[in-house]
């Protein structure tokens, strides 16, 4: 039997009809020997829009749920999760070549290291992409090192939490992603950051599509009673877990 990393994606109606191409980037994933992959689908919702765009793979696993946002949706969906690793893959979006290779050949041969994330590239409505150019190098990311450069660069991380590849026993342990209606991943690697280390992969790992209809191009998103409410409770989070010394992930 294979080992498996479980891809988690939560997805709405506006964003079904990427599902296909999410899908062609996993059947173009060429993974280490004795590995496959798992896919596991949530829509945050009980409708009959996103059924219809689910890949007929007996590697898919698809669920339904109460409306809650993509944080609820994708904890729900861990329970399905039966990987040594989960790995975010939103609708909308699409790994590229040698994503999960990539991910696995760190996870798997560094247990000291309990995640990972990858460089990004936006993918524009007109077909183009654009970089981010102050990606950290390629290598480890200590404990504490993210959230201290997200405080100091007004709650922007240096790495993309879209990108996130972690030990699943570990996502667990701290709750999921964060019961909120945005940022919900950010508060995830805040937390992971705080009680382990991770790593950063310099290869590209993901094309993060750019349209209208993506739920961080709403106004509502950036609304700054809530924003600031969103990051307060994150930042709460995570100090509180890098206190607690006898949660850190040490590979043991």
């Amino acid at each position: 039997m294979a080992n498996t990393v479980s891809v988690i994606t939560a997805v709405h109606g506006p964003a079904a009809k990427f599902l296909a191409d999410a899908y062609k980037s996993l059947l173009e994933q060429d993974l280490p020997a004795g590995w496959d992959w798992q896919w596991v689908i949530q829509e945050d919702g009980e409708t009959d829009e996103v059924a219809p765009h689910v890949p007929d793979d007996p590697r898919i696993s698809f669920g339904q749920g109460r409306h809650g946002r993509a944080g609820m949706a994708r904890t729900i969906s861990l329970a399905r999760a039966t990987g040594e690793f989960v790995k975010v893959l939103d609708a909308d979006d699409m790994l590229t070549p040698g994503a999960l290779a990539r991910d696995l050949a760190v996870l798997t041969s560094r247990p000291d290291v309990a995640w990972t994330t990858s460089r990004v590239l936006d993918l524009l409505p007109d077909g183009s992409t654009v970089g981010f150019d102050q990606d950290p190098p390629e290598g480890p990311i200590e404990r504490g090192e993210v959230l201290q450069h997200w405080k100091a660069h007004n709650y922007r991380a240096q790495v993309h939490p879209a990108t996130l590849c972690a030990r699943r026993d570990l996502v667990l342990a701290l709750g999921g992603w964060m019961a909120l209606p945005a940022s919900e991943d950010t508060g995830l690697l805040m937390a992971l950051d705080a009680v382990s280390r991770g790593w950063f992969v310099a290869d590209t790992g993901l094309l993060y599509r750019k349209w209208p209809g993506q739920s961080t191009s709403q106004a509502a998103h950036v609304l700054e009673t809530e924003w600031e409410s969103r990051m307060a409770v994150i930042e709460a989070r995570a100090e509180a877990l890098s206190a607690l010394n006898t949660w850190r992930f040490d590979g043991a």
